[in-house]
């Protein structure tokens, strides 16, 4: 998609499968079914790992790295991995792009499926997928990924980021922040601490990449809450807040984990908050 001066595109890196109770929390199966997919024999359901692409003339940035492909045999059984697919290499060059080509990476929190193809094994070393890019992510969070909580370190690979910063690729953001004249950092702390989504202004057009705040369209359901989240009280008040702004200003959200609708906008009927328009991006 085309905007002005500015390009956005976001970049299939395959699917994977999780619980798909534990992506809807309490919400009973018969309803996430009915609103998102059904399960298959492991009760997983088919997420997208889907990156945004973002193109000016200075810049070549990208949201998010999605898994990645340095997975154990068991870990890509039980997450339904294809290696191919989720190396995030292969998806560039249908943007005829290499590994060198981008100029900045936006990590919205340090989870494996977010972060995963930060980096890469190149001859038995780790080291970062994009050698000339600066990687941002914020400092509170990343301090938290160090020391996870015993219900979240499964989330994390150290793997995914410590060679970041000794490579000296990575540096760290603090709050609400600008990071172009069109690009802005907003911290959210429901799901993990400071996991920064991002909001684009393109022709006075916004865009909302939702990372784990609305994984999917169908959590724009106030009540439907990764089991995931840390503070999900918290991300109840923050999906109220952000939805309100995206239906007052017209935003789109941007969805990485759906498969099946990648973007939209948002319209609100008998108290509950929907799709009112599908945007392909």
């Amino acid at each position: 998609m085309q905007k002005g001066d500015i390009f956005l595109r976001t970049i299939d890196t395959g699917t994977f499968g999780l619980d798909g109770g534990t992506m809807f929390g309490i919400i009973p199966k018969p309803l996430w079914v009915k609103a998102y997919s059904e399960p298959d024999e492991m009760n997983r359901i088919p997420l997208a790992a889907r990156p945004l692409l973002i193109r000016n003339k200075d810049k070549t940035i990208l949201i998010d790295t999605g898994n990645g492909d340095k997975y154990s045999e068991k870990q890509i059984a039980i997450y339904n991995l294809d290696l191919e697919k989720s190396n995030i290499l292969n998806a560039l060059k249908s943007e005829n792009l290499s590994r060198y080509d981008i100029t900045d990476v936006i990590l919205t929190h340090l989870h494996f499926d977010h972060c995963g193809a930060s980096t890469i094994i190149v001859d038995g070393k780790i080291e970062p997928t994009f050698p000339k890019a600066t990687y941002y992510v914020q400092e509170e969070h990343f301090r938290w990924a160090n020391n996870p909580t015993e219900k979240d370190r499964g989330s994390f690979n150290k793997n995914d980021f410590l060679p970041l910063i000794e490579n000296d690729n990575l540096k760290f953001t603090n709050g609400n922040s600008k990071f172009d004249d069109f690009l802005e950092f907003i911290p959210l702390y429901g799901h993990t601490p400071a996991m920064q989504s991002v909001k684009i202004t393109v022709d006075e057009q916004i865009y909302f990449y939702a990372a784990d705040l609305f994984p999917t369209s169908a959590h724009l359901n106030l009540p439907y809450i990764l089991a995931y989240d840390n503070y999900p009280l918290t991300t109840l008040e923050e999906k109220k807040k952000i939805l309100t702004q995206a239906i007052e200003e017209n935003w789109i959200i941007i969805f990485e984990h759906d498969v099946f609708i990648k973007a939209g906008k948002v319209g609100k009927k008998n108290g509950s908050f929907y799709v009112s328009e599908k945007i392909d991006i």
